[in-house]
């Protein structure tokens, strides 16, 4: 358990946070023994084409990470990009095939309660558990993570998992994990049911709690910022000119905006010194989620002023995380990578030079679809067809006779195939026949990708992928959200994959690999054996030049 408080932490997470210190130039060589601490960052949609839209402007946190391994083609190489499945790759060395994780949300119509959909981070079994008021559960992620691994090989291994997302938390923490944390509400942080509240997390919600009493009178603009300083009418909503100005007590705007990750980089830093985590024997591990820049990808986009401001301000934040870390003369190894990338809202896109993109067809999401369908096949009123949204995995009710089903799947067949939108649709069938993707991840067909998802206990009779210019919200359901990502093209699959550790040398990998590959190329650094036949990645040889980081392994 957390044993101190750290004085510090109101420090940390004043604002604002202005320039870092310039990173330190890195020696020749990194040290040849194992790190004390492995730090794990996922930053929620940080796609590699945002990392390298603004790489020219880090001067903290990422400016450092730049100087380390850079993978600037990272993949989240399967069809389902969304937060859950991408998270589960990041420190498990799986695939959502092998990870069981292939949705944020998928259909369980065996399932006893009436609400059929399950959320990937619920125990839907415990009682009054819903898939949007659920019992947060690690129990559908089907493999370990490296912490669980680390911990097994040494039980002295402290494993700690702080994000701003419950799915994030326990996915790269995983079931063994010492300390599972994620921002629950305007109350703070919070873990699982029954869990008591340590010190330390009281009073970092106490910190928090006199943070959203304050105003936030709103960022400065960067001056790379400017040029995407324009509004864009997106349904009953106008973005792209925000600088995210706060009232005092609002908890919603607090959440979607920089101040919510500078929160949680202050608790994790908090965290490491409290349970002096990277100063024992042992080598300890923290994972750590940063969730606002996918906040602000859904709500503003991803080309406006908003996303840039996030950018500027998660290098600064980072770099006075790193200082902290410095500061203590901790050993840490840092990876960065992202659970999935993101598209911009077609509306702005319209306005920058991609006339051709636009929304889905209100006609393909599941209320049209299963009433189109069930007045073809002459079952109107009935419920056929059970999807959570208009694109990725649909089901067919199980009440169907044999022959009512293969109607019912001939007819969604030809009208999803038929339609202009739609890319592709696999049978499960089909997808069920495809060997697992081997190879480098950009040159994988769709039906490679959408293996790469595939757990057939969970996932649909059908998968359906929308054409590479087509944002899966409707223009009628333009309100909260006015883009998204969860295809599986590469705006959405790419993201950066970045190793850092002090002395060492950098050198940059153009060319594709998967976020899977993170997993075992950690744990070659602090020699620890994982059977291949276990994982889907590989591991990344992290010494530029001579010499090989998975030599033994």
């Amino acid at each position: 358990m957390f044993k101190r408080v750290a004085a510090a932490l109101l420090l940390a997470t004043a604002m604002p946070v202005m320039a870092q210190s310039p990173a330190p130039a890195p020696a020749s060589t990194a040290p040849a023994t194992p790190p004390k601490l492995i730090v794990a960052i996922s930053v929620d949609q940080f796609s590699a084409d945002l990392f390298s839209e603004y790489r020219q402007y880090y001067v903290g946190g990422l400016k450092r990470l730049t100087e380390g391994a850079v993978f600037p083609r990272g993949y989240q190489s399967h069809a389902a990009t969304e937060t859950c499945p991408g998270h589960s790759t990041i420190l498990t060395g799986s695939r959502p095939s092998r990870t069981g994780i292939i949705a944020n949300n998928w259909i369980d119509l065996g399932t006893a309660r009436a609400d059929k959909t399950v959320y990937c981070a619920e125990d839907e079994s415990q009682p009054g558990s819903s898939s949007d008021r659920y019992v947060a559960s690690p129990i559908h992620l089907k493999v370990p993570t490296l912490g669980g691994r680390m911990k097994l090989a040494n039980p002295a291994t402290r494993v700690v998992s702080i994000a701003g997302k419950d799915r994030a938390a326990i996915m790269m923490g995983g079931p063994t994990a010492d300390q599972v944390w994620w921002l629950g509400g305007p109350q703070g942080y919070v873990s699982y049911k029954g869990i008591a509240t340590p010190p330390l997390v009281a009073k970092v919600n106490g910190a928090m709690a006199q943070r959203l009493a304050q105003t936030n009178p709103g960022f400065e603009l960067p001056q790379q910022c400017v040029s995407k300083d324009f509004a864009v009418r997106a349904g009953d909503r106008s973005v792209g000119t925000g600088r995210f100005a706060r009232d005092a007590g609002d908890y919603n705007a607090f959440r979607i905006s920089p101040e919510q990750d500078a929160m949680t980089l202050a608790f994790a830093a908090a965290a490491i010194e409290n349970m002096d985590l990277g100063k024992q024997a042992q080598t300890d591990i923290i994972s750590i989620g940063l969730s606002a820049t996918d906040y602000i990808g859904h709500s503003y986009g991803t080309e406006g002023t908003e996303s840039c401001i996030q950018v500027a301000r998660l290098d600064q934040e980072l770099g006075a995380f790193f200082d902290r870390l410095d500061k203590d003369g901790i050993d840490y190894a840092v990876v960065l990578t992202a659970d999935h990338g993101g598209h911009d809202l077609p509306e702005r896109h319209r306005m920058n030079a991609m006339p051709m993109e636009s929304r889905v067809d209100i006609a393909l999401t599941p209320k049209a679809l299963n009433a189109t369908i069930a007045q073809q096949v002459g079952m109107p009123g009935r419920t056929l067809i059970w999807a959570d949204g208009a694109a990725g995995d649909l089901y067919f009710d199980r009440g169907l006779s044999a022959a009512e089903r293969a109607k019912v799947e001939a007819a969604t067949l030809r009208l999803l195939r038929a339609h202009p939108q739609v890319q592709a649709v696999f049978t499960k069938a089909e997808i069920a026949a495809t060997p697992s993707p081997t190879g480098r991840p950009e040159n994988w067909s769709l039906i490679q990708e959408a293996r790469a998802s595939f757990y057939p206990e969970r996932s649909g009779d059908l998968l359906v992928l929308l054409k590479p210019n087509i944002m899966s919200i409707p223009e009628r359901a333009v309100m909260g959200a006015v883009a998204t990502h969860g295809s599986p093209w590469d705006m959405d699959r790419r993201v950066p994959i970045l190793f850092w550790r002090k002395g060492m040398r950098h050198f940059e990998q153009p060319l594709g690999v998967e976020t899977v590959d993170i997993l075992p190329s950690l744990a070659a650094l602090i020699g620890l054996p994982v059977p291949k036949t276990e994982i889907d990645g590989r591991c990344l040889d992290l010494i530029a030049g001579d010499g090989d980081s998975c030599a033994a392994h």
